[in-house]
């Protein structure tokens, strides 16, 4: 397995001008796996075991996929969106809820792209194998796995935020982390996506109503307020003079809201029948694009400069219990899905010439709890060590999802689907359009991760947060 997707390049063209050869599959020894044989000869036991397998993990349609892809994106990132708002002001924070949620549509149309043209591409990592190589591969796999890491530490903060202002209680945050901790793996336990799917609906109806309801108590809040509407200091334009750090980790946050593009290769791979991503990604960008403009604009226009993060906690005490208390589904259930994703990742990696690989044998169970639950450990860890939301949030966008879902994309249109010279006629248009996506990427990756590490020396120095692994507010 390993050799052979070191030779990955041998199956790239030298130059991108043939398209022939930029479709050629990966090697047979992978397509086997695709088909559900395995590469050597297999006795009967072990060929059933690698059929249920395949049935297992080959159950998701365009549908599913759109609920997968609304469980690994409309969450935490809708709850920052108001504050990012707040610092940016109104029109530019609807211009970049737009502008980047198109982005975030073409560079997975671009992703899908090449699932279709390479089908035995599982995941990130195996797109880095056809880019660079073994090297390319276990660099993106290395990637990946840590940013489904922060995700789930950032659904355990999140957790953690909302079971202690749901009860009030004088407990130690460290306690509430570790019971959102063993609440994210529980959850992680199914293996495949199309058993978890069900869970996507939950999910979806759960921060619908979340937001629905902080955004009708915040308009009521409002409203009976002295001066009313009126008095709300919102503004079209950034107010009180903000800093480049201030103005980056806001942009950074709306960057995470769209951080679908880094799992699509794996819910793919799960596709009965994968060239119908394409209506997943449309219902699933334009959805988005509503809920967060619309969300963003009108808490902003609501509650104003003073909008917290989460937006949850803007609702008042008590509304903002009860959106907390609907919200623990998507919460939850999210950030259950990113260490999934992982986990499947590490698993298949470890098992990649087994039917231990299916996660339907004693051993594959126990192996599969045992790298769910290391995995989480180390996101609860990440979850305390960087105790404040928007920053974490920011970090995950610089770090990962400026490359998952903006830089690399393009480079893997020009390197693997594009047709022809990059200046033809056919694709000069295309060509300066990866150009814009790329170069944007590499913007919130410089940008985002220096305002990052300047707000956090900053909050530390203020004492605006507690410390890692304290019982203090977070």
């Amino acid at each position: 397995m390993e050799s052979s997707i070191g030779n990955l390049e041998a199956n790239l063209p030298g130059n991108g001008s043939s398209s022939k050869s930029k479709k050629e599959p990966l090697p047979a020894k992978l397509n086997a796996w695709v088909d559900g044989k395995l590469p050597d000869a297999v006795d009967d036991g072990e060929q059933q075991i690698i059929e249920a397998g395949e049935a297992k993990y080959h159950r998701l349609g365009w549908k599913g996929l759109t609920v997968m892809l609304i469980v690994e994106a409309i969450g935490l990132g809708s709850l920052s969106i108001p504050s990012a708002f707040a610092s940016l002001g109104m029109v530019a924070g609807v211009i970049c809820c737009v502008g980047i949620g198109l982005i975030a549509i073409y560079t997975s149309y671009v992703i899908g792209q090449v699932k279709l043209a390479f089908p035995a591409v599982r995941d990130y990592g195996d797109a880095g194998a056809l880019l660079m190589g073994t090297w390319g591969r276990e660099l993106f796999t290395f990637m990946l796995i840590l940013q489904l890491i922060f995700l789930t530490g950032s659904n355990c903060l999140t957790g953690t935020i909302a079971l202690r202002h749901i009860t009030s209680s004088g407990i130690c945050s460290v306690v509430w982390s570790v019971v959102s901790a063993v609440i994210l793996l529980l959850l992680s336990i199914p293996s495949s996506f199309a058993d978890m799917a069900w869970l996507g609906y939950l999910d979806f109806v759960s921060i619908v109503a979340a937001i629905g309801i902080t955004i009708i108590a915040t308009g009521i809040r409002a409203t009976d307020s002295t001066g009313g509407l009126a008095a709300v200091d919102w503004s079209a334009t950034p107010q009180g003079d903000p800093t480049f750090s201030d103005g980056f980790i806001a942009i950074s946050n709306i960057v995470f809201a769209y951080t679908f593009a880094s799992c699509l290769f794996s819910f793919m791979d799960e596709m009965h029948t994968p060239k119908e991503f394409t209506k997943s990604i449309w219902s699933l960008g334009i959805l988005q694009i509503v809920i967060y403009t619309v969300t963003g604009a009108t808490i902003y226009a609501f509650v104003g400069t003073d909008v917290q993060s989460p937006a949850l906690l803007s609702a008042g005490t008590l509304v903002s219990k009860v959106a907390f208390g609907i919200a623990l589904p998507v919460i939850f259930i999210s950030g259950a899905i990113c260490t999934i994703v992982a986990g499947r990742l590490i698993h298949g990696r470890i098992y990649a010439n087994s039917v231990t690989k299916y996660i339907n044998t004693p051993k594959g169970w126990i192996t599969w709890l045992t790298v769910i639950t290391i995995l989480t450990i180390i996101s609860w860890v990440i979850a305390e060590a960087i105790p404040f939301f928007d920053d974490l949030l920011s970090i995950t966008s610089a770090l990962f999802t400026s490359g998952f879902s903006f830089y690399l994309p393009p480079i893997m249109w020009y390197v693997l689907i594009r047709k022809g010279p990059w200046y033809s006629k056919e694709n000069l248009l295309t060509s300066l359009v990866n150009l814009f996506v790329f170069i944007f990427g590499l913007v919130v990756l410089v940008g985002g991760l220096y305002s990052s590490i300047q707000d956090i020396r900053l909050n530390y120095r203020e004492g605006d947060v507690h410390g890692a692994f304290t019982c203090g507010d977070v």
